[in-house]
């Protein structure tokens, strides 16, 4: 009797596997959430890269007109006011990593898989990656230097009209200290969302069912810092506005949030950075829309990875690879920040 079999290494078995690391690296990684191709996305694609040839997207803007016009009929001719536009480069890169068996001998004396395990360490891996370059653009991280973690676009610190200290009274991460007023609360919620309506370029809002919300992403021990806090009008104002269902219920960005206050819709991940100046600060960060820029190479994208799979030693060992182009960065225009309000606050563990 004749069987079909698929085997190691077979064309199809390499693509169903590859669908497979996909679907594995997809539901890992937390930052896909907000990455899209709409204008109302935290996160933008730009596709030119994966339409045609090339290393990097140059993404445009034009500034506002300030001009006071003329009135009646003085002259107009001679008074015209120039378009200004800046832009900024997304560069993209191909980041690869791989795993290899010893050998079928090795494989023989454990209870699993060596291709299932690989598959899944991979899709981790990329996962986590993945989100270490979300999270190293958005907060501005410095002091990550190799590119291979923030994207293949060095970050930028945050220009100051994109920060704020809120009620600590400070002007520098570096003396954020232990008191009360230095750790995140409410209303250092409120000077954040201030500032990102009155910055010189000011956050647009990521339009969700009809409403405006800002995202703030704070590391856990901001949010200790905020549940514990007992003052009037503080924690419990988060009670009166938690998130229950309805029409908020299907939008991707509420998933896990902690709850939402003046329309900003609360994050809570264990990649916020700690400040380059102060290992006892963290930088939350409010993000409105378009606050990242990420590019993909030809044949990839926000959900594609390339796989193979290569058999050394006469077919004794077994090696996966799993990579991707792509890159990222935090989108700047004329050396100030354009989606993000930086919040670093005094946060440690408890």
């Amino acid at each position: 009797m004749a069987a079909t079999e698929y085997a190691l290494n077979h064309p199809l078995a390499v693509k169903h596997w590859s669908k497979e690391l996909l679907k594995e690296a997809l539901k890992k990684t937390y930052a896909l959430q907000f990455i899209g191709s709409g204008k109302d996305s935290l996160a933008t694609i730009k596709t030119e890269t994966q339409r045609n040839a090339g290393d990097r997207v140059r993404v445009g803007i034009r500034s506002q007109l300030s001009g006071a016009g003329i009135k009646g009929d003085d002259t107009l001719e001679g008074n015209e006011e120039a378009l200004e536009t800046f832009n900024q480069d997304v560069i993209i890169d191909q980041l690869r990593h791989a795993v290899r068996s010893k050998g079928k001998m090795s494989e023989q004396r454990v209870p699993f898989s060596v291709r299932e395990e690989a598959r899944d360490g991979l899709a981790d891996w990329w996962a986590d990656r993945l989100d270490q370059w979300f999270f190293n653009q958005l907060c501005g991280n410095t002091a990550i230097v190799d590119d291979r973690y923030y994207g293949f676009n060095a970050p930028a610190a945050p220009d100051a009209d994109h920060v704020t200290f809120g009620t600590s009274g400070s002007t520098a991460e570096a003396s954020l200290s232990a008191s009360s007023v230095a750790r995140l609360n409410l209303t250092n919620i409120d000077y954040a969302v201030e500032k990102a309506k009155t910055a010189k370029n000011a956050l647009r809002p990521i339009r969700i069912n009809g409403a405006d919300h800002f995202v703030l992403f704070m590391h856990p021990y901001q949010e200790t810092d905020l549940r514990t806090n007992t003052a009037s009008g503080q924690w419990q104002d988060i009670q009166k506005a938690a998130i229950q269902g309805g029409q908020t219920s299907n939008n991707p960005i509420f998933t896990g949030a902690l709850g939402m206050y003046n329309n900003v819709i609360l994050q809570v991940s264990t990649r916020v950075p700690a400040s380059p100046t102060n290992a006892s600060a963290r930088r939350a960060v409010l993000a409105g829309a378009q606050a990242l820029c990420i590019a993909f190479g030809r044949e990839f994208g926000k959900g594609t990875y390339s796989w193979v799979e290569e058999l050394f030693d006469f077919k004794n060992q077994l090696g996966v690879a799993a990579g991707c182009q792509a890159g990222c960065v935090k989108t700047r225009f004329n050396g100030s920040d354009y989606g993000t309000v930086v919040l670093p606050t005094y946060a440690v563990a408890h």
